[in-house]
């Protein structure tokens, strides 16, 4: 071998360890990044991508509720049971169970989705159907939605006289099919 092919082979060497040596580090960073980007895939963008999927919700002062996810708003989901639909805010949710493993970003939802909890329950209320609100304490009011106002829903019921609900009190609603 003479000097030449020595030098050669000394280099390729060289910058074979340099190629080893940046992806160890690359893969580290690739992680580290991968890590950080995760951090702002949200319950709800999870749950968009879980829409047509069989869901178990563990809610607030109701516990499981088991359905067909149908729909998406950025503070509220819509699944339709055996027997009954459910509104139910984000905000009561404790745990899902059957989510996809993917995500969609916000900036890829329709107009639609955008719609939030207060559009939900106007569509409720204006299909004058009977309802059973649950409360994150456990609590239920049955009744039909009435009007529904910047934080709170009316709901009228079986006597006959109307009752404001704190929207913020609300695990879900049920309307029975």
């Amino acid at each position: 071998m003479d000097s030449d092919e020595g030098l050669f082979a000394f280099l390729d060497d060289l910058e074979m360890q340099a190629q080893a040596l940046y992806d160890a580090d690359r893969a580290g960073e690739l992680a580290d990044r991968s890590r950080s980007e995760y951090a702002v895939v949200t319950l709800v963008s999870r749950l968009m991508a879980t829409v047509d999927d069989d869901v178990n919700l563990d809610l607030l002062g109701v516990g499981p509720v088991t359905g067909r996810l149908r729909r998406v708003g950025p503070d509220w989901c819509l699944v339709n049971g055996a027997s009954q639909d459910w509104v139910v805010r984000l905000a009561a949710v404790k745990a899902v169970e059957g989510a996809s493993p993917r995500s969609v970003p916000e900036v890829a939802w329709s107009p639609v989705n955008r719609l939030g909890l207060a559009s939900a329950l106007r569509r409720l209320a204006d299909s004058g159907v009977p309802c059973r609100l649950h409360a994150v304490d456990g609590t239920t009011r049955d009744g039909v939605l009435g009007r529904v106002g910047a934080d709170f829903v009316e709901i009228t019921v079986a006597r006959g006289g109307v009752a404001l609900v704190a929207r913020d009190s609300l695990a879900g609603v049920q309307s029975r099919v």
